[in-house]
């Protein structure tokens, strides 16, 4: 039984990678373990095509980093951007989760969210840091306009 859980703890953290890693960026040193860094990960709106989302956010190194029970700090930009032309599918839905992130091993996400402004016509890209108990004011957002129909 004990074996089952942690299979699903490892497949459940594997799912919440990013689609593509763009880069790493070591901001400190560490004598041991890995450094701690800034990640830039790509996201793109499975819903939406044409739509990439850049998550640039911190990612804690030394010994609990390398092992994964740090918790990263809840800092973290988004930049989102059409790549091509821009059309809402029919039956989107007006507010929708995207893709996350592990920011711990068990307790911690960085969550993309999706909402259409359909008075502006735009799509609106929100990520935020989420906890089990309790989650985090900090928020980072991007608008993405639709092509005119």
């Amino acid at each position: 039984m004990r074996y089952c859980l942690i299979a699903l703890l490892m497949t459940l953290s594997g799912a919440a990678q990013a689609q593509t890693r763009i880069d790493e960026i070591s901001v400190s040193f560490r004598w041991l373990g890995p450094n701690d860094k800034i990640v830039v990960d790509r996201y793109d709106d499975p819903k939406v095509g044409n739509v990439s989302c850049y998550l640039s956010r911190a990612e804690t190194g030394g010994l609990k980093g390398g092992l994964g029970f740090a918790e990263d700090p809840s800092r973290f930009s988004i930049a989102c951007r059409a790549v091509g032309p821009v059309a809402i599918p029919p039956g989107l839905a007006k507010r929708e989760t995207i893709g996350f992130a592990q920011a711990s091993l068990f307790f911690k996400t960085f969550q993309i969210h999706r909402s259409h402004d359909t008075e502006k016509n735009v799509l609106v890209y929100t990520v935020v840091s989420t906890k089990l108990i309790n989650g985090s004011p900090f928020n980072s957002i991007s608008v993405v306009p639709v092509n005119p129909r």
